[in-house]
């Protein structure tokens, strides 16, 4: 197959490109940055021109739509870049789709089950009113009402993924990634960070879930929705302590609180469904996936001297 990965560079899509390739596709990548490698193109999605150019020169069969602002906080203190990103990049991407007719595989959030405090299966938004805490949230729930939408406007084909806090090597630091990235970098560079004791999170290392996209190709379901998630249910303490322990360390650089507002308090996945329909097999545990972002992250930044 002909594949495009938009945000191709990211945490997600880098490694996803290579999974796809080693497998035997013909995959081209687009993101925001100047750079060199094969089949690659600059490109905005939030402007339409820079993203019909791409489907006016190439073909594709697959598109895996991953370029997005992430997170809560940046999405809050950086709204217009995620309105322009998330929302209108991703109507881009469907106008071109329902000219193209190529099938679209949607990197959504978990964020999107927002305030609901069950176990989380896919088809909770259709039966239980949420509400979605932080304007990331509600920019990945407004993606999805676009490709319904879509779908039943134009018969466009696209399938909806929903990451649970992915993690692992590839994911460079900023104060708007994941946990398991801020945590470890601040506990490498001896900076203090923060616990929130009443959150509870499923995560997933980077390499299960992109094994698990990889396979969308393959058993492609129009119109539906999968949890892509790993199979340990936990609190971010844990997380804390599994970090420090790995790195022999105290934690006098903790500051303990109880619940950061408009985040979700617990997320916790039902994986039945992409374990049957994609064949998702989360094989990597926090103890084991912690300890390798941990190394890589030693490998790329610049540690402090002892």
């Amino acid at each position: 197959m002909r594949i495009l990965v938009t945000g191709g560079l990211g945490a997600l899509g880098a490694p996803l490109a290579r999974e796809l390739r080693n497998r035997g596709h013909e995959v081209w990548v687009c993101d925001l940055v100047h750079s060199v490698g094969p089949n690659y193109i600059r490109c905005d999605v939030g402007n339409f021109r820079q993203v019909k150019r791409i489907f006016d020169q190439l073909e594709f069969d697959y598109v895996y739509h991953l370029a997005a602002e992430f997170g809560r906080k940046n999405g809050e203190e950086y709204y217009e870049n995620l309105w322009i990103t998330n929302a209108i990049g991703t109507k881009n991407i469907l106008r071109m789709q329902e000219e193209k007719k190529f099938r679209l595989i949607f990197s959504s959030s978990s964020e999107v089950y927002g305030d609901y405090g069950g176990v989380m299966e896919e088809d909770v938004l259709l039966h239980h009113p949420v509400r979605q805490l932080n304007d990331y949230a509600i920019s990945k729930w407004v993606n999805e009402m676009q490709i319904i939408n879509s779908a039943e406007q134009f018969g466009t084909e696209t399938v909806r993924i929903r990451i649970f806090n992915a993690y692992g090597p590839g994911e460079h630091y900023s104060d708007y990634r994941s946990v398991v990235c801020v945590f470890s970098y601040r506990a490498l560079m001896g900076l203090p960070y923060t616990v929130f004791l009443k959150h509870h999170r499923t995560s997933i290392y980077i390499d299960d879930a992109v094994r698990t996209m990889a396979n969308i190709v393959d058993r492609f379901r129009p119109g539906e929705v999968y949890n892509i998630a790993g199979r340990q249910y936990h609190d971010i303490k844990y997380i804390s302590d599994l970090v420090l322990q790995y790195l022999g360390k105290d934690d006098s650089l903790v500051q303990y609180l109880d619940y950061e507002p408009h985040n979700t308090l617990n997320k916790k996945a039902d994986i039945t469904k992409s374990i049957q329909d994609l064949g998702h097999d989360p094989r990597v545990p926090l103890e084991e996936g912690i300890p390798s972002t941990i190394e890589w992250m030693k490998s790329v930044c610049e540690l402090p001297r002892l």
